[in-house]
């Protein structure tokens, strides 16, 4: 039996050279084994050819991961993407169906930047596809020729929602500083998603689900970037890694107590 909960962690489907490849930083698998204490597994996005029913009854929990990829529009009614813009058909066929259906299923659900948008289209929620061109709003997109410590640093602050799962992380704070690296955001919050965050300029920069049987919360920042150094970013993952963990004793507890000739 194991002693640590299992967490899928979402990939991205890119060539490598001429070959396609299933792949995810690894920011991501160390913040996952180092921070919330849990068995790192990358999900390749096969999208149908993987039965959700199937991927859920063997995890713990669901990391969905940034990318520099953006949800195809036509999947919340958006126009056209800008030429150029790059897409993940399989990623978006393999994590919106899975997300709604780990929640619903008390799967402990962790979204980080793209992650975040695909919680927010899963529930019917619309994306700003370049948050930078519209009035009133920030560039909340990075210098990606700046070193990775400067691109990851703090660059502004986001309000805390009072009594919110990441107010509670935060104890009680009202605002926390994070990065920015992303250029879509949140136009349409989802139905049954509640804002968690949000920046000086009105962008939503965190959300929760508000009937969710167990821990679901979205960050469109970059939690796992450096996480020990960051008393916010430890505690997400932490929490998630304790969620994580209680479904997997849940789960023990039920196939013990099953008879010998059903387990």
């Amino acid at each position: 039996m194991r002693t640590q909960p299992l967490i899928a962690i979402t990939a991205d489907r890119t060539m490598i050279g001429r070959q396609a490849s299933h792949v995810a930083g690894e920011k991501y698998f160390a913040a996952i084994v180092d921070i919330s204490q849990a068995l790192a597994m990358l999900l390749p996005a096969f999208g149908e050819r993987q039965c959700v029913d199937d991927v859920l009854s063997v995890v713990d929990g669901l990391l969905l991961t940034g990318s520099y990829s953006n949800v195809e529009p036509h999947r919340y009614g958006g126009a056209s993407s800008e030429p150029g813009t790059l897409h993940d058909t399989a990623r978006d066929a393999t994590t919106l169906p899975l997300i709604r259906a780990a929640i619903a299923a008390g799967v402990p659900v962790l979204g980080i930047c793209r992650g975040l948008q695909e919680m927010n289209v899963a529930f019917g929620g619309s994306l700003h596809q370049n948050v930078h061109a519209l009035a009133g709003f920030d560039d909340h997109r990075e210098n990606k020729a700046a070193p990775l410590d400067t691109q990851y640093a703090a660059s502004h602050p986001v309000a805390l929602t009072r009594g919110g799962l990441l107010s509670r992380l935060a104890h009680g704070r009202d605002e926390a500083r994070v990065n920015s690296l992303h250029g879509q955001g949140i136009a349409r919050l989802g139905a049954g998603l509640t804002v968690e965050a949000v920046a000086a300029d009105g962008l939503i920069e965190a959300i929760g689900v508000a009937d969710a049987p167990a821990f679901a919360l979205g960050v469109q920042w970059h939690p796992e970037w450096k996480p020990a150094d960051d008393a916010l970013s430890t505690a997400i993952f932490r929490a998630f890694g304790d969620a994580c963990r209680q479904r997997m004793h849940a789960r023990h507890h039920i196939a013990a107590a099953m008879p010998a000739t059903l387990a």
